[in-house]
């Protein structure tokens, strides 16, 4: 078993260097263009090779736009030649035979004065934990470099070799806005994951600052600053996600049990105040991490039926609803509603395939 991971590593480029790789970057996604548009308009693959493309780039980069320009057009082939995609975005792309890497720098050809040459370009490689080099050492495949709000970023494809843990041990989590996470074992141990109120003022201080610059009309800092508010909210899912597969470890856990979360949107009851909160959050993208994050280490992620786990009694099985976070059953059980959701995650019908988007 394997699993394929991107590492993201920031670029620090020379003024030169970041001059050409833009350069390169938009004649790549111009060369991928007019291939697909030429091989919808003849409704056959090119058989076009390195010498037979104009762009300044280097032969070997040449033919990952040929490939990737023949991956697009076959998704054009089987839609019918509905749709013909047409990438906006400027990136480059090097297959895993054509860029080397140290501690401190990664070379790849480019062009320079219209020679192919192999440079050399600074870039972060270490973080604080030494967690991209760790990944690095695995089977590396393309090297994707673009530009993300004013920076560069090499983006490198890593195959990391998973294993199943052996074993029943199974996990459940209630995902959440008050609360983010909910992890209760098979065995009772429960732990509460995440701040749903500072994020909840952390949303409702972007949102303050956004309505200043809208009445100044100053767009370009909104765009900014939805892109930080994005990246807050990104980092805490993996904040909380590692957390929870982190727990589970812990507890020797080998299946990880989650909701499914198609329409939760429509389904989830909310008060008007968190409306937008709950509109706002990506549960699939939480989901995503948790899933990717536990096959490393090995644990299985399942997603079940999500019909009445915050409502049905553990106990005896009996439906209630809970009284804003307080359940309470005539039985005599008692719980935080969350914490109920997630003791009947842990044994609810699992639905086979993944979840959808939320």
């Amino acid at each position: 078993m394997s699993q394929i991971i991107t590492v993201n590593i920031k670029l620090l480029p020379t003024k030169e260097q970041a001059s050409i790789l833009k350069n390169m970057s938009q004649s790549y996604v111009y060369t991928i263009n007019t291939l697909v548009s030429e091989m919808v308009a003849e409704q056959k693959s090119t058989k076009k090779s390195s010498k037979d493309i104009s762009a300044d780039l280097p032969s070997a980069v040449k033919n990952q736009a040929i490939k990737d320009a023949k991956s697009v057009f076959k998704k054009v082939k089987k839609n019918k030649y509905k749709v013909v995609p047409m990438l906006k975005k400027p990136v480059c792309i090097w297959n895993n035979q054509n860029y080397s890497f140290d501690l401190t720098h990664i070379s790849m050809p480019i062009m320079i004065d219209g020679k192919t040459t192999k440079t050399p370009i600074r870039a972060l490689l270490a973080d604080k934990d030494n967690r991209n080099l760790a990944l690095l050492k695995h089977k590396l495949g393309t090297l994707r470099i673009t530009k993300k709000a004013n920076k560069w970023i090499a983006q490198i494809a890593v195959t990391i070799p998973t294993s199943e843990k052996t074993g029943i041990r199974v996990m459940g989590v209630d995902l959440g806005l008050k609360v983010p996470a909910v992890a209760v074992t098979d065995d009772g141990r429960a732990r509460f994951i995440g701040n749903g109120r500072q994020n909840k003022f952390v949303r409702r201080t972007f949102k303050y600052k956004r309505k200043k610059l809208s009445k100044l009309k100053k767009l370009n800092a909104i765009r900014t600053l939805n892109d930080k508010e994005q990246r807050y909210m990104k980092g805490q899912d993996h904040k909380v996600s590692r957390a929870i597969v982190n727990f589970a470890e812990e507890n020797k856990i080998s299946v990880i049990r989650l909701e499914q979360l198609t329409n939760i949107r429509q389904t989830a009851r909310t008060s008007r105040k968190n409306e937008k909160n709950l509109h706002n959050w990506s549960f699939y993208r939480l989901a995503q991490f948790i899933a990717y994050k536990a096959n490393l280490v090995g644990i299985k992620v399942e997603f079940v039926n999500p019909a009445y786990t915050s409502q049905t009694c553990p106990k005896c099985s009996e439906k209630n609803k809970a009284q804003d976070r307080k359940y309470k059953c005539k039985c005599g059980f008692e719980k935080h509603r969350d914490l109920v959701g997630a003791m009947n995650i842990r044994y609810a019908p699992v639905i086979d395939g993944s979840s959808q988007s939320a």
